[in-house]
């Protein structure tokens, strides 16, 4: 890979658009420190522009649509769908792994079509999504959510003898369909297979819906419906939540603006259904350049560069950005370990394995364009919703449900991206 050097006379320019980090000091160590050390090693200036992730994907969209913009742009999730507007990002992949060994296969199925053979974007981390529990209040009840069933049955419990609900969103946001996502995948259903055949109506998917409508109504309150991706956070912090299943942004936020109601919320592994024991990632960071950015090739340099530096983006993040490349981050179980700021500080040891628990958007399969439109149109989420509001049984959600599905299918199989 031979990238230009730049003259002092005509300096270039990097235009960055990234999410506004759940954690404020690691906007502030990229943005201040990393951006600004980078740009006069490569003789280039750096420009950042953070957005609420709400804001993302019509964001991008606009800059397709203009075809100008920034030279990378961020995602928190696969955007397959948007292949045709990209650079094949192989060539950093390759030069990530002499410098650093290979990456997880976690990113690999986020970033990589394997019908068309190209990589739609590059993934330098991930985020892990713990469930985030008050242990006082399970303590009081005598249990642990080690389970599906634990959280539904000592929820129902802490609610009745505390009236303090459990947290699972049921709403039109991130969250909302990670937490779902991993329910169904522990139960044994997906929306397609490995080779990609839509198998989202299966009497798996059946008895997670059901489960779900009977988790809500033992354990939760209806103001699940109308959360966004932030109300979880304030749910547990402000101590109106005994659970929820988010990334650790919960306990850092908490540290610094409730220390007390910190020492009360304690991690756990992604709950074992009935199948298996399966999380999601949170979120997946997924960079891409645009074919029509400007600086393709400082763009990629970048990215290199990042991934070679990544220890000090993860302690910046504070454990959020786990690293994509394992050996960019060699002590990553002793850090966890042994944590200044938690309360015990051993709380985030829990992750130390979360790749055996953790998997993509897509799974078992690839996150393809078709599941990638199919989860920013909140087709699961609204399938659970309407059956845990009584709106609909759950045979007939997950029909309407499987009809989405196999239309969105069928379009992205005619394009020849799935």
């Amino acid at each position: 890979l031979i990238f230009p050097r730049y003259g002092a006379a005509k300096p270039k320019t990097l235009k960055i658009l990234q999410w506004v980090h759940f954690v404020p000091g690691y906007d502030k160590w990229f943005n201040n420190t990393y951006i600004k050390e980078w740009g006069a090693k490569n003789d280039t200036e750096v420009i950042v522009d953070n957005i609420g992730l709400a804001g993302l994907n019509a964001r991008a969209a606009a800059e397709a649509s203009a075809q100008k913009g920034h030279d990378l742009f961020m995602f928190l999730w696969p955007k397959p769908d948007m292949e045709h507007q990209v650079i094949d990002h192989k060539e950093i992949y390759d030069e990530c792994i002499k410098n650093v060994g290979k990456p997880i296969d976690l990113a690999i199925k986020s970033t990589y079509n394997p019908k068309t053979k190209k990589y739609y974007g590059f993934s330098d981390s991930f985020v892990p999504d713990p469930v985030n529990y008050r242990k006082d209040l399970w303590d009081s009840v005598g249990m642990y959510p080690d389970t599906w069933d634990d959280v539904r049955i000592g929820g129902a419990k802490i609610k009745k003898k505390h009236n303090i609900p459990v947290g699972i969103g049921l709403a039109s946001e991130i969250d909302t369909n990670m937490a779902l996502r991993a329910i169904m995948y522990s139960f044994g259903s997906s929306v397609h297979d490995e080779q990609g055949n839509v198998v989202l109506n299966s009497k798996e998917t059946l008895e997670a819906i059901k489960f779900v409508k009977a988790l809500f109504e033992e354990a939760m309150t209806p103001e699940v419906f109308t959360w966004d991706a932030s109300a979880n956070n304030r749910f547990m912090i402000s101590g109106k939540g005994s659970l929820a299943c988010n990334a650790i942004s919960i306990t850092r936020t908490a540290e610094k603006i409730a220390p007390e109601m910190e020492k009360k919320i304690w991690l756990a592994k992604a709950p074992k259904g009935p199948v298996r024991r399966m999380g999601l990632e949170h979120v997946m960071n997924v960079y891409v350049i645009w074919k029509f950015a400007e600086n393709i090739e400082g763009a990629k340099k970048f990215l290199i560069d990042y991934v070679s530096n990544f220890k000090t983006a993860f302690l910046a993040s504070e454990y959020y950005n786990f690293p994509c490349f394992a050996k960019t981050v060699p002590d990553l179980k002793t850090l966890l370990a042994h944590d200044k700021k938690a309360q015990p500080p051993d709380k985030y040891k829990v992750l130390e394995d979360v790749l055996d628990w953790a998997t993509n958007v897509g799974y078992p399969g690839y996150a393809n364009a078709a599941i990638s439109e199919i989860f920013g149109t909140w087709v699961i989420s609204t399938m659970f919703a309407r059956v845990a509001s009584g709106h609909l049984s759950p045979e007939a959600a997950l029909k309407a449900a499987d009809k989405k599905v196999q239309a969105v299918f069928k379009k992205w199989r005619a394009r020849g991206l799935v």
